[in-house]
């Protein structure tokens, strides 16, 4: 992804909080609640669970064809009536998926007839969060995230194969995150998240196989997220 593409995404994601902020009912938002309840509690923890759309940018591909699993938990640290830390531990399922069949770009004559990346992660993100008078709440920050396993298979009507092995995926990335919550109904929310890598999920793809020698993790996650206490 280009930078370009980059500030489209993060304007989806603004455009999206404003729609979500202006288009709610007129709940008031009590300068001691909580972040779904008119009651003073500092910290408040709740569950996710929802899809990420991925890519791999640097791959032969492009597209969010590779869906995956998105759960796990989350805790809000009050600020104050405006603003809430917020960290998360989830299991995220990324990689890629090719979107059809190709030529190899290392032999003309061979057709890459399926390509696939999977790689899920325990994942870490620390955001800042803005909250509205709706308790619809805006957030940016950074993820950290672990690989649990990898991967890598290709197809090809001539049997042609890559030793996949030689190119390891890093165990550790980092990326950024913006993210969008609207506020539904009690403790619910439905939350549109992009992710992008700070650092590479992988520094030496394989020659002739990837438009790039460094591999970036590259999502769309939709979630719902219901807050517990």
């Amino acid at each position: 992804m280009n930078k370009s593409s980059t500030f489209t995404a993060l304007r989806v994601i603004i455009t999206l909080f404003t729609v979500f902020s202006y288009s709610h009912s007129a709940a008031q938002f009590s300068d001691d609640a909580d972040v779904y309840t008119d009651k003073v509690k500092v910290i408040s923890v709740g569950a996710l669970l929802g899809s990420n759309f991925c890519q791999v940018d640097g791959d032969n591909y492009a597209g969010y064809h590779k869906t995956g699993l998105n759960v796990g938990g989350i805790g809000y640290v009050r600020l104050n009536k405006d603003f809430a830390f917020s960290f998360e531990l989830l299991y995220s399922q990324r990689g890629a998926k090719d979107n059809g069949v190709r030529y190899s770009p290392v032999d003309s004559a061979t057709l890459i007839t399926k390509y696939r990346i999977n790689t899920p992660y325990a994942e870490i993100p620390l955001m800042i969060n803005y909250f509205d008078k709706h308790k619809s709440h805006f957030g940016t920050g950074i993820s950290y995230s672990r690989l649990l396993n990898a991967s890598e298979q290709m197809e090809s009507n001539t049997g042609y194969m890559v030793d996949f092995s030689r190119y390891p995926f890093r165990n550790s990335t980092l990326d950024y995150v913006v993210s969008a919550q609207m506020h539904l109904w009690k403790g619910l929310f439905f939350n549109v998240r992009f992710q992008y890598g700070i650092t590479p999920m992988r520094s030496d793809a394989p020659e002739g196989m990837a438009r790039a020698e460094r591999q970036y993790n590259n999502l769309w996650s939709v979630r719902l997220m219901y807050m517990v206490r």
